[in-house]
């Protein structure tokens, strides 16, 4: 979840987190150069202020340096969501399961909640990649994994970089039906405690929104350069 604690407290905090978000929306292009200067005045701090956000975007795998070139977001390619979704598809996995074992029986309920919340999107056809935090289906379950280094490393590590695939190049039309059935599912399985079932449903869940994503990925960038 994000916590009290996790909030925007200093101006640093809170420019970190416009500018992560504003990444993560595509307000700030994948793959464009970052100019302190530039991003000094649209977001009214200083240079000292931006260079912070920078350093902390670069550990949350959204910015990356390149020699001569400085600090530019990062492009969205079909290497780089193949190597990410390897990643997500086996943690993720793991999260499900134990999420299967560990989730209460209350967090299992709210769950359920929030997924019926998400039905409106579904019926409307409307992109669905949902919102971060409680309120992203996904991030629910890593919690619910109550396993702390897999927690780090899922929603401090990769979360925002995926949540960037995930929004930029979202499900819409026919993917989310089936993304939301696919939901339904693991959380069956989650309430059944069937950690093997609920593992498997979530890495094949994976691999389907990888695959969609690939699609979209060729399609806007056919040549691949």
């Amino acid at each position: 979840m994000f916590s009290a604690a996790s909030m925007p407290v200093t101006t640093a905090d809170k420019t970190f987190l416009s500018i992560r978000n504003d990444i993560v929306e595509g307000v700030i292009v994948a793959g464009s150069k970052l100019s302190e200067t530039e991003l000094s005045t649209k977001y009214g701090v200083s240079r000292a202020v931006i260079r912070e956000a920078i350093n902390r975007l670069e550990a949350n795998h959204l910015i990356e340096r390149k020699a001569n070139i400085g600090a530019k977001v990062v492009t969205l390619s079909p290497e780089g969501l193949s190597e990410l979704y390897q990643i997500r598809e086996s943690l993720e996995g793991m999260a499900a399961r134990l999420a299967a074992r560990n989730m209460t029986d209350e967090e299992i309920v709210s769950l359920n909640e929030l997924l019926t919340s998400h039905f409106d999107k579904v019926k409307t056809g409307e992109r669905y990649y949902q919102e971060a935090g409680d309120l992203d289906f996904h991030y629910r379950i890593i919690i619910g994994s109550k396993n702390k280094q897999l927690i780090s490393l899922l929603s401090n590590g990769i979360y925002h970089l995926v949540r960037m695939y995930r929004v930029q190049l979202g499900m819409a039309g026919p993917r989310v039906t089936t993304a939301y059935d696919e939901h339904k599912n693991i959380i069956q399985a989650i309430s059944h405690r069937d950690e093997e079932l609920a593992e498997i449903l979530m890495r094949r869940h994976i691999d389907y929104s990888r695959q969609n994503i690939a699609r979209k990925l060729s399609s806007v960038n056919p040549t691949g350069v």
